[in-house]
């Protein structure tokens, strides 16, 4: 194993401190290192914090900013944040409008976000994502695992809440969005936690695991590697076919298409598969509104990407082109 560390146990100390001066006209660290905020605050709008285990950078302190959070929480890599770090995020963040919080369908993730709401101080609502069609369920998950559409529904609700929606009107909208809101992910290879010193899973040369989740969890199946054109295909129409009730008689709708890199594939290939995912998704009547293509959602050096594609509404595409300022996003 090599990496950029010094140990194991400090990793995520000094990559948040790095992060935090690094954009320290964005973020601001919170005491003991619990969580990250946005540095100009707005009292009287919906507070929106996430979180989850670090390692899927820059998933979600990256995001923080106008237009999108206002904190997240960050674990230990691939560990859920505990309640008294979102309580206190909730503390420092929340107004008088309330907070609401975005949640991908982990049990750790879920457990301890409703245990911090139960302590919150102000109103709060959650929305949990569960955007990933290749399981129904996991050993990490009861249903549907929320993945790189949480970044979705933390743009779109992020924009609705700088434009001053109250707080039933953010939870119902992030509702809509990760309704409407399918991915599905394969690896080309693993990643390995750097406390574990090994790679999570094995792969031979010649093979990849289709359906991945964010952790390395299994997919649907493991298969021999083929072309990017292939592989597009089967995820594009397994995220179609999950669609269908959201999709008119005749199958037109207008989409956002979200290519997303693991962390270990070059930016040549996820434009690469973007142009088969779109190829794919346009000869069954969908039309590419709005794109997005990048390393966003990682699983530490796991080489790899996932489709995600959100059927949009004129509403979402307005809030989508919202102005944006974070570490990650900007427009």
């Amino acid at each position: 194993m090599k990496k950029l560390i010094n140990s194991p146990e400090t990793i995520i100390a000094e990559s948040l401190d790095g992060f935090a001066a690094a954009h320290a006209d964005i973020v601001v660290l919170g005491p003991e290192r619990k969580f990250l905020r946005r540095r100009e605050l707005n009292p009287d709008k919906v507070a929106l914090i996430s979180g989850g285990g670090s390692g899927h950078e820059p998933l979600h302190a990256g995001f923080i900013g106008y237009g999108m959070l206002d904190a997240a929480c960050p674990g230990q890599v691939f560990t859920s944040p505990t309640p008294d770090q979102i309580v206190e995020a909730a503390q420092a963040v929340a107004g008088k409008a309330g907070v609401l919080f975005i949640v991908k369908n982990y049990a750790g993730d879920c457990m301890n976000f409703e245990m911090a709401a139960e302590f919150a101080e102000r109103r709060a609502a959650t929305v949990i994502t569960n955007d990933d069609v290749a399981v129904e369920s996991s050993t990490h998950s009861a249903g549907r695992r929320g993945v790189a559409g949480t970044l979705v529904v933390e743009k779109i609700v992020g924009a609705a809440a700088e434009r001053g929606v109250d707080l039933e009107g953010c939870a119902a909208l992030g509702e809509r969005v990760n309704a409407r809101t399918r991915s599905m992910g394969v690896a080309l290879s693993s990643c390995t936690v750097p406390a574990a010193g090994t790679p999570t899973f094995t792969l031979g040369e010649d093979e990849m695991e289709m359906g991945v989740g964010i952790h390395g969890e299994p997919g649907r199946r493991r298969v021999k590697l083929t072309s990017a054109n292939a592989i597009a295909e089967e995820m594009t129409t397994a995220i179609v076919r999950d669609l269908s009730d959201h999709l008119g008689a005749n199958g037109a709708a207008d989409m956002l298409l979200l290519v997303n890199g693991f962390g270990g594939t070059p930016t040549i290939e996820l434009y690469l598969v973007y142009n088969a995912a779109r190829l794919a998704l346009e000869k069954r009547g969908l039309r590419v509104a709005r794109s997005l293509v990048g390393s966003l959602v990682t699983s530490l050096e796991m080489a790899g990407c996932s489709i995600t594609v959100t059927l949009l509404d004129p509403e979402m595409i307005a809030l989508w082109d919202h102005p944006v300022r974070t570490a990650a996003l900007r427009w």
